[in-house]
């Protein structure tokens, strides 16, 4: 028996994109060979275990090796006939030979993630895949998915904000994750309910595993779900609505500044008469926001997002925003838009110290402007205090300099740029929430 997951999960599409093997040949091997035997649906559509898949790779392996695909079969039936585990012998795709450690009885969810995050640390795929393969084999797919994927890139996530592990040690465990829910949800069931339910991202949102997430809980719930991914634009959304015609629009924002555009895009959808439904990591640190949305919020946790979703489906409705942007922050958002650029300028003029990087300085100036257009078009310059608490921890953690009060020495540069740009009598929502906060320095 093999060491991994007999269970049938993948679809035929799910497998053709892991092994690179084309569907007649899949089939050709299965009717002349007898390998692999993935079982049929109610339906009659072929499924497949992630066993069916690593002797797919085996084979492979042999004809890269030079061997005829006959022989590799022959071969194959050879060692199982003696006994031997072909994977094993010729080494298995994913614990690369090696006879790993049985999952152990008492082994718990957080020991299996503590196993996934310890090998994303290593860039060890192979053992990553294989806890992964142990998890699914004893909890269901949505059990390892929230508590070993979902909460593991989390801690790795922090890790890195703690300067503990590397950019690229969290790319390759998002990476790895985000592989893994694309297979599960090629191969989820079709749909049992009725009602087509949108699920994407709002312009300039790139983080898409929560997303990916919510489409595969749902459709194991038996939705039909069109994934939209990231940075959807607003330009042809309403060609989207008319063509799928949804019973529910979901969007996901994890930023300061996407939160914003989530916002626009949520008052289109409102506007076509399209019930919202969202969430994010943002609407649980800045919770005000919540009021700023035309939608339902669907809470601080994943696992209970599918739930208050079946509860609105259950009576779609409008929901208007509770507080809308006063006229006034309108007008300074578009008075700060075309002031930027000078206002930039005079940084570069005022921090040409050697106290910051040209890259520094201008990453600085792009995600300062950046959240104050947010927290401008969302109507609350208060909601930029979180950001700044967050920088600050983060170029401590990350020593970006010796001098760490070097935040407060870019905000006073970009306060008196501000001024200087705007005039000391400006009334814009930027100078007066700057001035605020060098007041509050002084203090």
């Amino acid at each position: 028996m093999s060491l991994v997951n007999e269970t049938p999960t993948f679809n035929l599409k799910a497998v053709v994109q892991e092994t690179g093997l084309k569907p007649d040949t899949l089939r050709a091997w299965e009717r002349r060979y007898g390998l692999p035997q993935p079982e049929r649906t109610p339906g009659g559509h072929r499924i497949y275990s992630q066993h069916d898949i690593d002797t797919l790779k085996w084979l492979i392996e042999r004809q890269d090796e030079g061997l005829s695909i006959s022989r590799a079969v022959a071969l194959w039936q050879e060692l199982a006939i003696e006994g031997r585990n072909p994977l094993i012998e010729y080494g298995d795709p994913e614990v690369d030979g090696a006879v790993p450690p049985p999952l152990e009885v008492g082994e718990t969810l957080v020991q299996l993630r503590d196993n996934w995050i310890g090998a994303c640390l290593e860039y060890d795929e192979k053992k990553a895949e294989y806890v992964l393969a142990q998890a699914f084999a004893v909890y269901p797919p949505e059990t390892v998915c929230l508590e070993i994927l979902q909460k593991g890139l989390a801690e790795i996530g922090m890790l890195w904000y703690e300067r503990e592990a590397t950019a690229q040690q969290e790319h390759f465990a998002s990476a790895l994750a985000i592989r893994r829910l694309e297979a599960l949800i090629a191969a989820a069931p079709a749909p049992t309910r009725t009602g087509r339910l949108l699920v994407g991202c709002p312009p300039l949102e790139e983080h898409v595993f929560s997303p990916l997430l919510l489409t595969l809980l749902l459709r194991r719930r038996g939705w039909e779900v069109v994934y939209l991914g990231a940075n959807v634009p607003l330009d042809r959304m309403e060609r989207t609505i008319a063509i799928n015609k949804p019973r529910l629009a979901i969007l996901t924002a994890q930023t300061l500044f996407t939160a914003a555009t989530l916002m626009q895009m949520a008052e289109l959808l409102h506007a076509d008469e399209v019930p919202v439904a969202y969430g994010g990591l943002v609407f649980i640190t800045i919770p005000e926001i919540t009021e700023r949305i035309p939608g339902h919020f669907l809470g601080s946790t994943l696992r209970q997002a599918p739930h208050i979703i079946e509860q609105i489906l259950a009576s779609p409705t409008l929901v208007d925003a509770i507080k809308k942007p006063a006229p006034d922050y309108m007008t300074s958002l578009y008075e700060f838009r075309e002031n930027q650029a000078q206002i930039e300028a005079g940084m570069w003029r005022m921090m040409n110290n050697g106290r910051l990087t040209q890259d520094e300085l201008w990453r600085a100036n792009y995600n300062l402007a950046r959240d104050i257009n947010a927290a401008l078009t969302l109507g609350d310059m208060s909601y930029l205090s979180y950001d700044l608490e967050w920088l600050q921890g983060l170029m401590t953690n990350h020593n970006y300099t010796v001098d760490k009060k070097l935040l407060q020495a870019y905000l006073q540069a970009y306060y008196q740029s501000t001024r200087a740009t705007l005039g000391a009598d400006s009334d814009n929502a930027v100078l007066i929430w700057l001035e605020k906060l060098m007041a509050a320095a002084d203090e």
